[in-house]
């Protein structure tokens, strides 16, 4: 169901297969062109690195269950996600939650979202700290 009111902008200025950031109801949000001009919405929080990073990832397909899909891969750490459903190909576990879109007189309309992601992140989550991070350096 499309519930906003104003467009997020327009079919022509997301060039296909480049994921673009939108702020949707106070969330993160990757819109994605497909080259048959099919808009998705997927959440930007990337489970595995823990930071909202998935406008960054890279577009492409994968085969599941012999069906060609369009995926978005994590810039982090490389994981493929299924775009239709949000969910992670080599761990169903975890996935990005999705967002209803329309494509309406060529402007892109973002609605609420239609899946959770998974796993649930609290709002004030921070990233994950690598070890080396917070140790000073001997000089």
């Amino acid at each position: 169901m499309i519930t906003t009111t104003e467009p997020v902008c327009r079919l022509d200025d997301l060039l296909p297969e480049r994921p673009v950031a939108a702020l949707i109801d106070g969330r993160q949000v990757a819109i994605v062109r497909l080259h048959d001009d099919r808009v998705v919405a997927v959440g930007m929080w990337d489970p595995f690195a823990r930071a909202n990073v998935m406008a960054r990832g890279l577009v492409g397909s994968s085969l599941v269950d012999g069906e060609d899909v369009p995926v978005l891969f994590s810039p982090m750490y490389k994981q493929a996600f299924d775009l239709r459903t949000g969910v992670c190909l080599s761990d169903p576990a975890k996935a990005l939650g999705t967002w209803a879109v329309a494509v309406l007189d060529g402007r892109v309309f973002v609605g609420s979202q239609v899946t959770d992601e998974a796993p649930l992140r609290r709002p004030d989550e921070a990233p994950l700290r690598r070890p080396e991070e917070g140790l000073a350096r001997a000089g």
